[in-house]
């Protein structure tokens, strides 16, 4: 290893350990944000990926079987796929109001019936897609700022203890100021990668739920058109 880099690292962990109890609170809920955050990426890249590839094989078959028994049957091993869901809870109004002599299709009262069904699953998937994604959101606005908070309350201590010892060169005010801007600096490495994540998975979550509108409307059409 790098002499110089570890000779960095350990004047690094002596600002931290130097710093006084304020901040060295400040540095430990951003550590807390630090963890959670990349926790909440790392899931959730993970789960969206899955579903990805679920959704992908999912309308695959539906496409291919069209028949909606066979398809709800394979349904079930698509435990994580968004289409699949809404399919199945359409699939289950369906079997519940089947066609009669005196019925023999679906008038427009059931279909617009169906819609409200594919619109509260779409808002039950959408749910899902975005749980704990808004805190990073909220970790990429407010680490910033709670490392500034630890800054100006280390730069106040510094300026103390200038007062204390009546000196004001740079050796009495630089340990003081070093270890405050260690918390703008861990407030920055936690909003970075909190928002480029945050920014990332809503992409990602943006095109689910555009997959399953249109989904939604190609099996309206189908219903309306068989049923």
């Amino acid at each position: 290893m790098n002499p110089s880099h570890f000779d960095n690292q350990t004047r690094l962990w002596d600002m931290v350990s130097g710093a006084g109890p304020m901040v060295k609170l400040v540095l430990l809920v951003l550590l807390a944000f630090s963890i959670i955050s990349w926790a909440i990426i790392i899931y959730k890249l993970i789960l969206l990926r899955k579903m990805e590839k679920e959704n992908a094989a999912f309308s695959t078959i539906f496409w291919d079987k069209r028949q909606f028994p066979q398809v709800y049957a394979l349904s079930k091993g698509f435990k994580r796929s968004t289409l699949a869901a809404l399919f199945n809870a359409v699939y289950v109004e369906l079997a519940n109001s089947p066609k009669t002599p005196d019925k023999p299709r679906f008038n427009k009262d059931d279909i617009e019936r169906l819609q409200r069904i594919l619109k509260k699953s779409i808002n039950a998937e959408t749910a899902r897609l975005e749980y704990a994604v808004t805190f990073l959101a909220t970790a990429g606005n407010t680490a910033p700022f709670i490392g500034l908070f630890g800054t100006v309350w280390g730069i106040m201590s510094a300026f103390r203890n200038i007062g204390a010892k009546g000196a004001a060169n740079l050796a009495t005010v630089a340990p003081g100021i070093s270890e405050a801007l260690v918390a703008t600096a861990m407030g920055l490495a936690v909003a970075i990668p909190a928002v480029m994540g945050y920014n990332h998975i809503l992409s990602k979550m943006n095109r689910i739920t555009a997959e399953m509108d249109g989904f939604c409307a190609d099996l309206v059409n189908i219903i309306e058109k068989y049923y």
